[in-house]
């Protein structure tokens, strides 16, 4: 059968010293090769603890993937577990040994005994070679399981998985997978998690519309909202198949807030927009700090649509980078559509950009009024040629949730032209066709 669980060993994640990303990243990586993942479980490094969940899991799983106790310390206790656990002895592999030993010379560290134990294995264990790292992985069958054993260090373990786990698990020859699944991702930005799912809800499992064999997820990535299609059915393409139908039509539904698929961001998504429109933009931010910028630039390529921007958080540079008069500051208040605007503007005419971006707020946890509470944020959009929009919206929250969200509102504004270029460019195309 197609079920897998996730054992992630090591005392720093059951103190939650450390994120376990490796078991997410497992459990999505499964999930895609066609595998139902029914349990993540995270053990210290305790021997008897080790053991006792290895055969429990092993009775109940077809796939066990681990992480963790791998290296040459005295807590890396994985292997000589699993050979206990097996009733066999630990032996060395010469050639695994060679590897090791060869890494260490090429970072010029001596090879001490303890890290030679790396390269021990229980006996009759498939040897899983390690090019990112020194402590290779290994597989075992264990009662009804195949287990296999890797590096907790993220960048080994997804190398061992992509290059030696993930080709066996669908080899058709293990009879691993025998109901295929097809999950598809569909990214949202815009509204909250309730909101989206409330749109899609009668295609979910007990909906007016559900179509048997898909399960509909959603995860929040704050300020991001994932959607996931999940699919299983007989074969591989006929799960692809009725994922995509409804796919489609959440797509459909979402249009006006989804932008993407899995690992794509909002903003490389308005990135990819402003480059197809061949459009320059600035930014002259205040409450956000530069996080409007941040977000734009943190993408390799930006700078063929971002020129820069200004932080104007104090007023003086409001004035004397922007134009802001000052009599508009006295009259209105640096958190107003009127200052908003002016900074936008003022940012569209130091530089030639095509679209300039102006925010001001106040993002707490002080400083906010009856009538100007924290959450209050302005924006506006200068756009050559058109007049700039300007309003006000408020998010309660946070410093970070109001800074953040108000960013990526910034963004949204830019999007919102760049789609309207884009579309009209389509139609006129169309119309000559």
């Amino acid at each position: 059968m197609s079920v897998a669980a996730v054992l992630s060993i090591g005392t720093e994640l059951t103190r939650g010293e450390l994120l376990n990303g490796n078991a997410r990243w497992l459990g999505e990586r499964l999930v895609d090769l066609g595998f139902t993942v029914v349990e993540h479980t995270t053990v210290p490094d305790d021997a008897e603890r080790i053991r006792r969940t290895l055969l429990r899991l092993a009775r109940d799983v077809s796939v066990i993937v681990c992480t963790g106790g791998l290296g040459p310390t005295s807590d890396d206790l994985t292997t000589a577990v699993v050979a206990d656990a097996l009733g066999v002895a630990l032996a060395r592999d010469a050639a695994s040994l060679a590897k090791i030993e060869a890494r260490y010379r090429s970072l010029g560290r001596p090879l001490l005994e303890m890290s030679k134990k790396q390269a021990d294995f229980p006996q009759g264990a498939r040897v899983l070679p390690n090019d990112a790292g020194t402590a290779p992985g290994f597989s075992v069958q264990i009662e009804k399981a195949l287990a296999f054993f890797m590096p907790g260090v993220p960048r080994e373990m997804e190398h061992i998985f992509e290059a030696h786990i993930a080709p066996l698990l669908v080899d058709p020859q293990q009879g691993l997978v025998v109901r295929r699944s097809h999950q598809i991702h569909i990214r949202t930005f815009g509204t909250y998690e309730s909101a989206v799912a409330d749109r899609i809800r009668d295609l979910d499992l007990g909906g007016a519309r559900h179509r048997p064999g898909i399960t509909i997820g959603y995860r929040v990535t704050f300020p991001e909202i994932e959607v996931k299609v999940l699919a299983e059915a007989a074969d591989e393409s006929a799960a692809r198949a009725l994922a995509e139908e409804v796919a489609a039509e959440v797509r459909q539904r979402l249009a006006d807030i989804a932008f993407g698929g899995k690992g794509e961001t909002y903003p490389q998504y308005v990135g990819q927009l402003l480059r197809a429109a061949q459009l320059k933009v600035a930014t002259a931010e205040s409450c956000t700090g530069g996080l409007v910028g941040k977000l734009l630039t943190d993408l390799a390529g930006s700078s063929e649509y971002v020129l820069g921007g200004v932080i104007s958080y104090a007023n003086s540079l409001k004035t004397h980078l922007l134009g802001v008069s000052e009599e508009l500051l006295q009259q209105h208040g640096a958190v107003s559509e009127e200052v908003a605007r002016a900074m936008a503007e003022g940012a569209l005419r130091q530089t030639s950009a095509d679209l300039a971006v102006g925010i001001t707020g106040i993002a707490g946890p002080g400083g906010g009024s009856e009538h100007k509470p924290v959450g209050t944020v302005c924006f506006a959009l200068a756009q050559r040629g058109a007049e700039t929009l300007a309003f006000t919206e408020r998010f309660p929250g946070t410093r970070d949730f109001v800074r953040t969200v108000s960013a990526y509102y910034a963004l949204r504004l830019f999007a919102g032209v760049a789609r309207s270029m884009l579309d009209v460019q389509k139609a006129t195309r169309v119309q000559e066709a």
